[in-house]
């Protein structure tokens, strides 16, 4: 499980198909002249972070891909991808804990937005130079994908391309919980934690959609300031204090919805806060994932640790248990009407995503630690652009490699589909 996860695709596959094939024969290699078409047979090339094994933060490379250019099949739309988010999804994933995930080599990201390139038959309402929105299962970490138009979603035009990448996991997973399953009301009051991240901002933001809701909220205290503007009600810092004293100490009968990526011992701590009639949903593990690598003392404890109940305590306590996890949705009408819901709420001013900050594909590991260590507040979001000479730090011990590849080399090694960029630590 994962605190922020994606919706599942059935044509990922096919994406993943489509962008690694083997880059054209020696015989089909363009030519120069411009007196033939052969011009669009042009191998494509582009920048794509790779998991290459479990493990930490070296794990993800940065790699150049070259291939035919794809070929799209009937309701497809080919995207450059502009900015992409980083979920703590992938943060399990890159450790072997998320199940949803194919095993390595795979381009890993489930969400980015970008700009329609092409489009396939029968796609009616996309258009080539449409700025859009993006949903994957994996894949999005390249600058080019292939994906069905149904999962592509109009940007409204003031939007930026670093908030489109930051809604679909993070606000679909906060509205899904919040009034799919624990239906907030007018009145009543929720616990979220981990409330300086991507999800964190969306609960809170979309409890500032219904009237009269309080807010708890867990973060370190130097985030408390920002998390209080954004709109919870009460900050608590979890690295001083028990969080289940402060609240009582506010709320003696506890609170209505706790909202819990945490897992173990805390989601027996959430059970007991909740009121009657009161509703619980666990959607996270974060608490398995200690260190850069997969750490399996913490799984055993967070797995000992968890909230064991029988039906009848269940109905003795007049509470609800609830599971949520965004990437076994199937359902792309159900998602398709939340976002376009998400998208209305935007343009009413009622939602906006906080963006922490934005790393450029050379700078993967960096926005992996930051994320890792918790000292984001806010989305991180990855950039596909290579990062310009003026914004590298000068103490840079190695330019990034040129990403394009000459036709030359393509002839010469024709099963070469990848090279590696020397990544900034």
């Amino acid at each position: 499980m994962s605190g922020e996860e994606a919706p599942t695709l059935q044509q990922q596959p096919e994406q993943e198909k489509k962008l690694d094939e083997p880059p054209p024969a020696a015989s089909e290699a363009p030519q120069e002249s411009g007196s033939s078409p052969a011009a669009e047979e042009k191998p494509l090339s582009f920048r794509s972070l790779v998991l290459t094994g479990y493990g930490g933060y070296d794990k993800v490379k940065l790699q150049v891909k070259t291939q035919k250019q794809p070929q799209l099949e009937a309701g497809e739309v080919l995207v450059h991808v502009k900015a992409c988010g980083l979920n703590f999804a992938e943060l399990l994933g890159r450790q072997g804990l998320y199940e949803l995930l194919p095993a390595p080599p795979v381009t890993m990201g489930m969400e980015g937005s970008g700009v329609i390139e092409a489009v396939g038959e029968d796609v009616k309402d996309r258009k080539v130079g449409d700025r859009v929105i993006v949903l994957s299962r994996s894949g999005m970490w390249q600058e080019v994908v292939v994906v069905s138009a149904n999962l592509t979603f109009p940007m409204p035009e003031q939007m930026s391309f670093e908030e489109g990448a930051a809604i679909p996991v993070n606000y679909l997973t906060a509205y899904m919980m919040l009034f799919e399953m624990a239906n907030v009301r007018p009145g009543k009051s929720v616990l979220i934690h981990m409330a300086a991240g991507g999800v964190g901002f969306a609960v809170t933001q979309l409890c500032q959609t219904v009237p009269d809701v309080t807010v708890f909220g867990t973060a370190s205290a130097p985030k408390h300031e920002t998390i209080a503007q954004g709109g919870v009600t009460h900050p608590i810092d979890y690295r001083t204090k028990d969080y289940v004293e402060e609240i009582r100490k506010i709320s003696p009968k506890g609170v209505d919805i706790v909202l819990d990526p945490l897992g173990g011992s805390d989601t027996q701590k959430g059970f007991s806060l909740l009121k009657p009639l009161g509703t619980l949903i666990v959607f996270g593990a974060a608490n398995c994932v200690t260190g850069q690598k997969k750490n399996l003392l913490a799984m055993a404890k967070t797995w000992y640790n968890q909230l064991s109940l029988t039906t009848l305590k269940l109905m003795q306590s007049n509470k609800a248990v609830c599971g949520f996890h965004l990437g076994y949705i199937t359902d792309e009408q159900l998602i398709s009407r939340i976002m376009f819901k998400l998208l209305e709420l935007y343009g009413q001013g009622k939602i906006k995503p906080r963006i922490d900050s934005c790393y450029h594909f050379e700078e993967v590991t960096n926005a992996f630690r930051r994320m890792h260590e918790r000292q984001n507040i806010g989305k991180v979001i990855l950039l596909p652009e290579a990062k310009k000479e003026e914004e590298k730090p000068k103490s840079s011990p190695e330019p990034v490699e040129n990403v394009e590849k000459t036709e030359a080399a393509v002839n010469d090694k024709k099963e070469e589909t990848t090279e590696e960029v020397k990544a900034e630590d």
